[in-house]
This record gives C-alpha cells, sequence and structure tokens, in this order.
C-alpha cells in the first residue's frame, strides 16, 4: 500500500474538515502527539497559529483557555490531542496484548454528542470530529 504524500494528507484534511456536521480536525504527530495543525478547536494560547506545531498537554485547567465550551462538550486543541493521545496509547497497548504483530488502524469513538474518528498513520494521527447523527 502507497504511503500518503503530506500533500494528499492536507487535501484529505481540507475535504473532510468541510463536510456537514464536521466539527473539528486534528493532525498529530505520530511519535510525540503534538499539534500539527488543527481546525474548528480553539487553543489555549490566545496568539497561537491554528497551523503551528504545539505540544499535546496533559494540563487541563478552565482558566487556561478563552473562548472555549467549559460545561461539557470539547473545549480545546491541547486538550483534544492529549486525551486522543492517551486513548490511542491504551489502544495500542491493548493490541500489543492481543497480537504483537498486528496495528490500530482505526479508532471511532461515539458518545451521545460527537464521534470522534482517529486514524493513525506512520508520521501522523488524523482526528475527525463531527456531529452524531440523530438515531
Amino acid at each position: 500500500m502507497a504511503q500518503n504524500t503530506p500533500d494528499d494528507t492536507l487535501a484529505l484534511l481540507t475535504r473532510l474538515s468541510q463536510k456537514p456536521g464536521v466539527q473539528s480536525t486534528l493532525v498529530l504527530a505520530r511519535d510525540t502527539g503534538a499539534i500539527v495543525r488543527t481546525s474548528g478547536l480553539i487553543s489555549k494560547s490566545a496568539s497561537a497559529n491554528p497551523n503551528s506545531t504545539l505540544p499535546a498537554s496533559s494540563e487541563t485547567s478552565a482558566d487556561n483557555y478563552t473562548n472555549t465550551r467549559k460545561e461539557g462538550g470539547i473545549h480545546n486543541a491541547e486538550d483534544v490531542a492529549s486525551m486522543v493521545w492517551s486513548f490511542l496509547t491504551a489502544a495500542g497497548d491493548l493490541v500489543d496484548g492481543l497480537d504483537t504483530e498486528d496495528e490500530v488502524k482505526l479508532l471511532r469513538l461515539r458518545t451521545k454528542k460527537n464521534e470522534l474518528v482517529i486514524v493513525p498513520d506512520s508520521k501522523y494521527i488524523l482526528v475527525v470530529i463531527h456531529d452524531t447523527p440523530p438515531a
């Protein structure tokens, strides 16, 4: 199977972010979980460029960010990146426990309000967050 080039990944991200119901997208570095690119999520840093590389933070404090929902839901890019990184790491540990020669290819998490689709690649982790369709 051919590897995606950065241009292919960017084109895919652009297409996905324009689909109906998509709230936000994230591209994380596979090795560190650092944010490579984001759309639709607010950063904790008011001056942060949404296309810059920001570390995935494990610290969560409602006072450290602005213009975000504080009551339930998804709060900011750093928090989401940190949670996705933890979720992917735990899923990877589970798969390794089942078969050390296997790997995670797709994670899909659906809640009442949102659905997260997480696609790990060799260099990046693509995350798409969209509204959960009505039942």
